[in-house]
């Protein structure tokens, strides 16, 4: 049994299906809200240190769904002063084990936590990314 620190956003259908899988395969998990976790550059340069930002940013966030931020335009500093201002735009989720920093459930070093997740079921594209996803909702909600 594996214990991790899973940085989520509170009802994103992915994050439960992910939380499921981990739990499943007899981990145990300390999660914390990604947007209300007070991000420094410390904090979050050991998930994403070495990354593109066109790789460490959430595409399903309203400001880059709307086409107010372009990942690939960034430079890396640019994208960590804007995922920390706003961590909506972190790429989800992060995963701490031990001294291990995983960002995003696709990334292999998780495959020794998964048990026997087959792996046929997409848990990382949003189902609503081509309409308006949790985000964009919540936003609307707080107009």
């Amino acid at each position: 049994m594996t214990s991790m620190i899973f940085f989520e956003k509170p009802g994103c259908i992915n994050g439960e299906k992910q939380k499921k899988i981990l739990i499943q395969a007899g981990n145990t998990l300390q999660c914390i809200n990604i947007l209300e976790h007070k991000w420094t550059e410390d904090k979050l340069l050991p998930f994403i240190q070495g990354k593109e930002p066109s790789t460490m940013m959430n595409y399903t966030a309203p400001a880059i769904k709307n086409g107010r931020i372009h990942p690939d335009r960034l430079s890396f500093q640019e994208a960590v002063s804007l995922m920390i201002a706003d961590p909506i735009l972190i790429k989800r989720p992060l995963i701490q084990i031990d001294q291990q920093y995983i960002q995003g459930f696709d990334d292999e070093r998780l495959a020794a936590h998964l048990g026997t997740w087959d792996n046929r079921e997409d848990v990382t594209t949003c189902p609503n990314l081509h309409t308006l996803s949790c985000d964009d909702l919540n936003a609307a909600k707080r107009s």
